[in-house]
């Protein structure tokens, strides 16, 4: 095997296939990527066994050929080349990877040990790239990072007709967010499936600005292409309690306000916010409260804000979780729906409901 390629498109495509790489695994060949120039083409894939990576980019190929390198380190290598096109070559027992007056060698893996990489599951429809990743973004905040109950550190995906819901929680808060996607025709059946959520997120901002991108799914994978990249991923068993009852609030009071300055409010009185203490927020008709301390380590500041619904409401929050879901909108204004101290408060954009944040309230301070 022997190629030339762009410095760049290699170090990118090298990075990119290097994300599903173990950190850690008993088997040495998956720290290994697959290099595979054939066509005017170079394919770069890893795997293990939870997820695998595919790209394709072009290159100039001398010699048709597969080789299977430690893949972090030819990424280290590939962001310590200089700027100069590079060359690539199986040369005996390694391989050579040549730019300017810099030369590596590579030792080569065992290719008979390297196991087949999965199949991707079927089509089932397409969605815009960088709606997708804002929608994972959005909702990503809200998942667990207990592995001791794997289902909660998921992203729910269903897919109904035309419609995409993104769904994450770990218990104490839940984050709800819907967009539009195309389903491939004859593939309009409802799926409700739980993906890993660092997986997700991982491949959602890989494929940001991709434009569309395709999905496939069966009932142990995930999988993505777009423009010569290729991923798939496990899937969690279980599912993740429904959200209808708990978005369901009945009656309470609406509190509107502009999610820059509480955000940044938030922040700043935070900062004597010790442990598990939280941050209060005491709305009256057109103003915010917010206070954090006790006794004589304390902060406040105040903020405009409608409410409606109520003379007064004070609740208070978490306020890693409060800034959490705070920062995963994009819109100017919120709206707040309040239960009262100690009960559910559901956040969301003051023009729409496609993106729905539920929270606790905790015990508000003394």
């Amino acid at each position: 095997m022997e190629f030339r390629i762009d410095r760049a498109v290699l170090t990118e495509a090298v990075a990119w296939a290097a994300r599903v790489l173990p950190v850690r695994s008993p088997v040495p060949v998956l720290g290994g990527l697959l290099l595979e120039a054939a066509d005017g083409r170079l394919r770069v894939s890893g795997l293990d066994y939870e997820a695998s990576a595919r790209i394709e980019v072009e290159a100039e190929v001398l010699a048709e050929g597969r080789a299977l390198v430690l893949g972090r380190r030819l990424l280290d290598i590939c962001k310590v080349l200089p700027q100069a096109p590079v060359a690539c070559a199986v040369d005996g027992a390694r391989l050579s990877v040549t730019a300017g007056d810099a030369r590596f060698g590579l030792s080569l893996l065992p290719l008979d040990d390297y196991p087949a990489p999965p199949a991707l599951p079927a089509w089932r429809g397409a969605v815009d790239a960088d709606a997708f990743a804002a929608a994972v973004g959005h909702v990503a905040v809200a998942a667990g990072r207990d592995d001791s109950l794997p289902v909660l550190t998921g992203i729910r995906l269903g897919l109904d007709g035309t419609t995409m819901t993104l769904a994450a929680t770990d218990r104490y808060r839940y984050a709800v967010r819907t967009l539009e996607w195309k389903p491939e025709p004859g593939t309009e059946e409802v799926a409700d499936v739980v993906v890993p959520a660092r997986r997700l997120t991982e491949i959602a901002r890989s494929l940001a600005g991709a434009g569309t991108v395709r999905l496939a799914l069966d009932g142990g994978s995930f999988g993505f292409e777009s423009g010569g990249m290729r991923t798939t991923t496990r899937l969690l068993d279980g599912r993740l309690p429904r959200h209808d009852k708990l978005f369901a609030l009945g009656e309470h009071a609406v509190a509107l306000t502009d999610r820059a300055p509480l955000v940044e409010a938030v922040r700043r009185v935070a900062v004597v916010a010790e442990g598990d203490s939280p941050v209060q927020l005491a709305f009256d008709g057109t103003t915010v409260h917010l206070q954090a301390g006790y006794e004589d380590d304390v902060a406040s500041q105040r903020l405009p804000a409608e409410l409606a619904g109520a003379e007064a409401m004070t609740v208070a929050f978490n306020p890693g979780y409060l800034l959490d879901a705070l920062g995963s909108f994009d819109a100017p204004r919120l709206r707040l729906r309040l239960l009262g101290p100690g009960q559910r408060a559901l956040i969301t954009d003051a023009e729409g409901e496609a993106h729905r944040h539920l929270l606790m309230s905790v015990k508000p301070l003394v």
